[in-house]
């Protein structure tokens, strides 16, 4: 598995990927220096703006159909170490920039009218995480990787414990930084021993992910290092049963955090980047496990949500099942499961960050989060009510809606592993559209019987825009995903080849494609 770069400087001109990720921390540096908090949030939205823009030109300008890395930068950074700076997308990290640009636009036309204490605080954390959530996801130096990865625990912890509007918000952050320190060990851990064995096996330390994929690892040593960037990747998922901070941060923390948290699942990410590719024997030796712990996840996550009478405590189970059904996919280590990974990824992105969006806004109506509180408010809030059913409809995978091309291929991948698999996630869907229709008739049907639901104003512009955006998306998604596989088609495709061919056939094969180019 030979993977050609084009640098970024050939491609379109320019380091596009370092622009991306220092556009953000450059808007937050002017930040600084602002003492007007409406000033602060203008030029944060058109930071954001901008970054998504740039994001936007990235994926457009992006060829599709190979599995090449493109828009490569490199630079020195640590040579004697074998650590560089090496940023470049592919099929498979490509579509998670502009997600995270388009997430941070959101929360920041969120935060507009939610966020009054300590504003520029504020912006200027957030503003931290999508810089470090794009170099997790540009990054092809696995110690670069794991800088960024460690970066992006800062602002969280500082968003949890300062702007979160739950009482024991100190606590969810403290929590949420270890269980992330734990995760982090053991994946620091096995990216020393992908460098050490590179060492022995070329007298030289690298911690660059291609250098890495054409170095032979034993069985043994391979089988060490898939459960170590397992064990971190789980973690931070969260996948069963590493899943149990999750309630904790999304019942706690601001509903800005949230969104990112729910939306952008680097743990899962992080399965298919590094440790299946740097791992292929052992990942076609233990994919059941992981495979099981997805199907765990998808009934254990569904059957808590169904009972959940809390409305930001539903949307975190329902994220545990959701990630139970991507990480199923990825481990059919077949290119339908890859790709219906991917995209269910990116439909949690989209579906599952849009309903912590609206509830936040039922929450700011209503000053709750339980179920008792929102009897009728299809009544008073009919848009909101209509966005909540459209967006709800994704997250659960109906036709013509974002979240169906990815549950078919999901099923797709895992019919071709065995039956029974796609038999329990099916099962797991139709719970989670139970506890979707459940929910969604009590919270906004029915007879009105709190004040505050009486009282209580439809979607305001600002709110009409984030929702509005939301379902375009969706449908675009849902009615056109050619466009989305044709993009990650190349790449998942030769990751399936490399799994099928094992490190033997692999390595046969590359000096072959070594000596055609020669």
């Amino acid at each position: 598995m030979i993977l050609e770069e084009i640098l970024a400087i050939e491609q379109i001109g320019f380091p596009i990927l370092s622009t991306l990720i220092l556009l953000p921390v450059l808007c937050a540096v002017i930040l600084a220096f602002i003492r007007d908090d409406g000033l602060a949030r203008k030029v944060a939205l058109g930071g954001t703006s901008l970054t998504l823009v740039v994001a936007l030109v990235m994926v457009f300008s992006f060829v599709p159909g190979t599995s090449d890395i493109q828009f490569a930068e490199r630079a020195e950074w640590m040579p004697n170490l074998g650590v560089g700076y090496h940023v470049g997308v592919d099929g498979i990290s490509v579509l998670f920039i502009p997600l995270t640009a388009f997430l941070t636009v959101l929360v920041m036309l969120l935060s507009w009218s939610t966020v009054r204490f300590l504003t520029r605080g504020y912006l200027i954390a957030l503003l931290g995480l999508e810089a470090a959530t794009i170099g997790v996801f540009a990054s092809l130096d696995l110690l670069l990787f794991f800088v960024f990865w460690e970066l992006m625990l800062v602002p969280s912890y500082f968003l949890l414990k300062m702007w979160g509007t739950g009482p024991r918000r100190q606590y969810a952050g403290t929590k949420y930084v270890m269980y992330m320190l734990v995760g982090s060990a053991p994946l620091l851990v096995g990216i020393v021993v992908l460098g050490v064995n590179h060492f022995n096996a070329t007298g030289e330390y690298s911690f660059d992910f291609l250098a890495l994929l054409e170095t032979p690892a034993s069985s043994g040593l391979q089988t060490l290092i898939f459960f170590l960037l397992a064990f971190g990747f789980a973690v931070k998922g969260p996948l069963f049963p590493f899943h149990t901070w999750m309630s904790s941060v999304f019942s706690e923390g601001p509903v800005g955090m949230s969104v990112m948290l729910i939306g952008l699942k680097m743990g899962i990410y992080g399965f298919i980047r590094f440790a299946i590719p740097l791992a292929p024997e052992a990942a076609s030796q233990w994919f059941w496990l992981i495979a099981v712990l997805g199907l765990i996840a998808i009934i254990y996550g569904a059957l808590i949500a169904l009972v959940q009478p809390n409305l930001r405590r539903l949307l975190a189970f329902s994220s545990v099942s959701h990630v139970g059904l991507a990480t199923l996919g990825m481990f059919t280590l077949s290119t339908q499961g890859f790709q219906g990974g991917l995209l269910m990824l990116v439909n949690m992105g989209i579906a599952s960050a849009g309903l912590f969006f609206l509830a936040g806004f039922l929450y700011a109506r209503t000053g709750s989060w339980e179920l008792s509180s929102f009897g009728g408010a299809a009544r008073t809030m009919p848009l909101l009510a209509v966005f909540f059913f459209i967006v709800g409809l994704a997250s659960i995978g109906t036709p013509g809606t974002s979240g169906f091309p990815a549950e078919f291929l999901i099923f797709l991948g895992a019919f071709r592993v065995h039956w029974a698999l796609a038999v329990v996630a099916v099962i797991g869907i139709i719970l989670s559209a139970g506890y979707f229709f459940v929910y969604y008739e009590r919270a906004f049907f029915g007879p009105v019987t709190r004040e505050s639901v009486r009282e209580a104003r439809d979607l305001r512009p600002r709110e009409t825009v984030i929702a509005a955006a939301l379902v375009v998306v969706i449908f675009c998604i849902g009615l056109f995903p050619a466009p989305l596989l044709n993009i990650t088609g190349g790449s998942t495709e030769a990751l399936a080849e490399r799994i099928e061919q094992g490190p033997a056939g692999q390595l046969a094969q590359d000096e072959v494609q070594v000596a055609e180019r020669e």
